[in-house]
């Protein structure tokens, strides 16, 4: 991104400061000193940039601004995310109501809170035997590779009645598709052969049925193969990708504050607030969330005229001081609930309270499996993905 009078340079996903895991400078200093302001995207193109955490609650929670990325106007982050939307078939986090309530409520019962609380006890099998694992073997060992990302990888399949077998394959695709700097084409090869495989799985799902999502949604005789295979790969993307990165930033961020992983491990009670507190300050989403005006509205008194796009930068509200008090330090005791970390609006994360399921059992089993969990590699040795739409590292070096 580029400011239109040239004075800024802005970046999608910008590049961070001294501390990784706070907002890139260039949007901090945004929500400070000018809250929307007019940018320039990487083709031309103008959009509007919004920072402040009222302000992207109005913008995220007035249906004046459209989700649909077929609109003119919708500001896309990058050559990669064009590709990802020409050709492809809409999820309904792209689409706008009625048409986004009516899917969307298909999977609503699949992911409420006391729905997904049935299924903590499985997640804490998978997360006791993936340590069970790890720790026979010799340290040090990868914790994204060993535990971050097997663990809602092994959950989202299980839910979704997808063979584990095939996560090389979806890992694979998924990491193009979540990639800032794919090639178009890249993208676009990725989509279709998840597409391909989501819908023979459907097939095969009418034909056997289980108890999984995919065979509930291939069931429904009002979907078409297509609606159900973009339903299966929105879910399967989302549902390890994000968990996956959250976690190892989550384990990585109390390494870096000892004093909040004792008062964690000394009070174990405050796992999920610390899991709120966690989900404020990292804020994994770096290419935030667009949307596109279908009228003229004023926000924070400027104009956004309609057909002009909006990113709403989620993880700088989520450092927003006039919000969280000294935003910028990780306080495990903070009430942190109104965060923007899962969107806000009709078209914020489905799928959260699995998340926040899944990073509670994440972060409580180890810390009491684990008591001397330990970095064995210098924190400024760690590799951050800073080109990914959704933040996370390489790898987690540890000992225990």
């Amino acid at each position: 991104m580029v400011l239109a009078d040239a004075r800024d340079d802005l970046a999608v996903p910008a590049p961070r400061g001294a501390c990784p895991f706070a907002p890139p400078p260039a949007y901090e200093q945004a929500r400070t000193e000018a809250p929307v302001k007019q940018v320039r995207l990487w083709d031309g193109s103008p959009c509007w940039l919004v920072t402040r955490h009222e302000d992207i609650r109005t913008v995220l929670s007035d249906p004046r601004f459209s989700a649909d990325d077929s609109r003119p106007g919708y500001p896309f982050h990058s050559a990669s995310r064009k590709a990802a939307s020409d050709n492809t078939p809409q999820t309904f986090l792209r689409m706008d109501d009625p048409e986004h309530a009516r899917l969307r409520r298909m999977l609503t019962a699949d992911f409420m809170v006391r729905k997904v609380e049935t299924l903590r006890p499985a997640v804490q099998r998978i997360a006791d035997g993936l340590l069970d694992t790890m720790t026979t073997g010799s340290a040090p060992a990868d914790l994204v590779a060993q535990y971050c990302l097997p663990l809602p990888s092994l959950a989202i399949c299980r839910i979704l009645g997808v063979p584990y077998e095939k996560h090389d394959f979806f890992q694979e695709r998924s990491n193009a598709l979540v990639s800032s700097t794919s090639a178009p084409q890249d993208v676009r090869t990725a989509n279709q052969e998840l597409a391909d495989f989501l819908t023979q799985l459907a097939d095969e799902k009418r034909q056997q049925p289980d108890d999984g999502i995919i065979s509930t949604l291939a069931g429904r005789g009002e979907l078409s193969p297509e609606e159900v295979s973009v339903m299966g790969r929105l879910l399967l993307v989302a549902g390890h990708e994000t968990t996956a990165n959250m976690t190892a930033l989550s384990v990585l961020a109390l390494l870096r504050h000892p004093e909040q992983l004792t008062l964690l491990r000394g009070d174990p009670a405050l796992i999920p607030q610390a899991v709120e507190e966690l989900l404020r300050y990292v804020s994994i989403v770096q290419a935030g969330v667009s949307r596109v005006a279908t009228q003229d509205v004023v926000v924070n008194g400027r104009l956004i005229e309609a057909g002009e796009g909006v990113v709403c930068m989620l993880n700088a509200a989520n450092h927003d001081e006039d919000v969280f008090v000294r935003g910028g330090d990780l306080d495990v005791r903070r009430d942190a609930r109104h965060h923007v970390a899962f969107g806000f609006g009709v078209h914020q994360c489905l799928g959260q309270p699995l998340a926040r399921v899944e990073l509670q059992v994440a972060v409580e089993t180890l810390l009491r499996r684990l008591p001397g969990l330990r970095l064995t590699c210098s924190f400024d040795d760690i590799r951050f993905q800073h080109d990914r739409l959704v933040y996370g590292i390489d790898a987690l070096p540890v000992a225990w």
